[in-house]
Parts: C-alpha cells; structure tokens; sequence
C-alpha cells in the first residue's frame, strides 16, 4: 500500500464516529437500520459515513429487500494494520535505506 493511500484511509478512519462503524461491523452484517438505532444519526448522516467507508473499501454493501446491509472488508484493515507496522521499524524494506546520512553538501 502506497504512503498516499495509506494516508487516505487514515483520514477516514480520524473520525470517532466511522471508528465505531467498522467497530460494530466486527462482529458481524449489520444493516442500516440497526447503526441508525445505535447512533440516533439522521439517516443521511449515516449515508455520509457509510459512502466514505464503501468508497475507501473499508465497508461493503448489500441490498436485502428493503434493507441495505453492510459487512466490513477485514482484508483492508489488515492491510493498514500491517503497513502501519512496517513504517516504524527499520527493516531491509524501509524508505530510510535509500538516502545517505550525513552527506549533504
């Protein structure tokens, strides 16, 4: 995953509401219904976070009937889990290995 991406996903992931989102999604499909409960939001405060969620790949949708059912995508949380890993350590892949200390002119 590139720094920029990496970066984005952040970004949506800096709010406390979404958080609690991919949170509750952990344990399972929830439809739109069942987070409108929880978090007492209006329904297109909802629709805003769940489309930066679907739009980043964090959180996948479905329609069931009248329903709109959401799963979460643990695959990319994985994945910014493990880059977020990588970037403090410096290892044979760090960025740090390509420049030369000391040597500016």
């Amino acid at each position: 995953m590139s720094y920029k991406a990496l970066s984005s996903i952040l970004k949506i992931l800096g709010d406390s509401s979404r958080l609690e989102i991919i949170d509750l999604l952990s344990c399972g499909e929830l439809c739109a219904c069942d987070l409108l409960e929880y978090f007492k939001f209006s329904q297109p405060t909802l629709s805003h976070h769940m489309k930066l969620l679907i739009n980043h790949d964090l959180v996948s949708s479905r329609k069931e009937g009248n329903k709109r059912m959401y799963n979460l995508n643990h695959d990319i949380l994985k994945a910014v889990i493990d880059n977020l890993n990588t970037i403090h350590l410096a290892d044979a892949s760090c960025v740090c290995k390509n420049i030369q200390s000391g040597e500016c002119l």
